[in-house]
C-alpha cells in the first residue's frame, strides 16, 4: 500500500496470548498516507491495536482504535478544513483459510466472512490506514457547511408549458 508507513507482524512469530502494538506516523510517513489517503494533509496519525490469537480456531482478532487528524478540502467553499477522525475497529482473520476456502463457503450475506492472512503476515499500518480510509467523507464539507442552491442559481428550473395547453384553448 505505501512505502515508509509500515508495521507487518508474521503470524508464525505470535504465541497465543494477547499483544498491544502503538503505532505512530512521523512526518515523512504522514507525507506518504497524505498521498495514499489523497487527502489535502494528514496532520497526525496515532492507531492502537491489539492481537489475539487463538490457534485452536485458527482465528486472529485485531481490534482497537486509529486517531488521524485530516486537512480536507471542502466541496462547497474548497476551503481547507481540518477534521479529527477517532475511529474503533474489530477485524477476525481465519490463520489458514485461503481465498479459494472463502469462495467455497455457503454464507448469507449478514454472515461475518474472516478476513484472509497473505503471505502469513498481516500490516497493521495497513489495516490503520484502511480504517480511516473507510470513514473518510466522499465530498468533505466542513461542520456546519450547507449547500444553498438559491446562491448558485438553481433555486427553480423553469417552468416548462404543458404541450396540451394549446390544444384546451383551442377547445374554448
Amino acid at each position: 500500500m505505501q512505502k515508509n508507513f509500515s508495521y507487518p507482524i508474521k503470524i508464525e512469530d505470535l504465541k497465543q496470548s494477547d499483544y498491544k502494538y502503538e503505532l505512530t506516523a512521523d512526518s515523512a510517513e504522514l507525507e506518504d498516507i497524505t498521498q495514499v489517503l489523497q487527502v489535502e494533509k494528514v496532520h497526525e496519525f496515532k492507531a492502537e491495536i491489539f492481537l489475539k490469537l487463538n490457534n485452536r480456531a485458527n482465528n486472529l482478532r485485531v481490534w482497537g482504535n486509529v486517531f488521524a487528524k485530516i486537512e480536507l478540502k471542502s466541496v462547497i467553499t474548497l476551503d481547507n478544513f481540518i477534521k479529527n477522525y477517532n475511529v474503533p475497529f474489530e477485524l477476525n482473520f481465519d490463520t489458514r483459510a485461503t481465498y479459494n476456502d472463502i469462495k467455497e463457503l455457503e454464507c448469507n450475506i449478514e454472515d461475518e466472512v474472516p478476513d484472509i492472512i497473505e503471505n502469513g503476515c498481516i500490516n497493521l499500518a495497513d489495516i490503520a490506514i484502511e480504517q480511516i480510509a473507510l470513514n473518510l467523507e466522499d465530498y468533505p464539507r466542513a461542520e456546519g457547511e450547507v449547500f444553498d442552491s438559491a446562491l448558485y442559481g438553481d433555486s427553480e428550473e423553469p417552468k416548462k408549458e404543458n404541450p396540451f395547453a394549446v390544444l384546451a384553448k383551442l377547445k374554448k
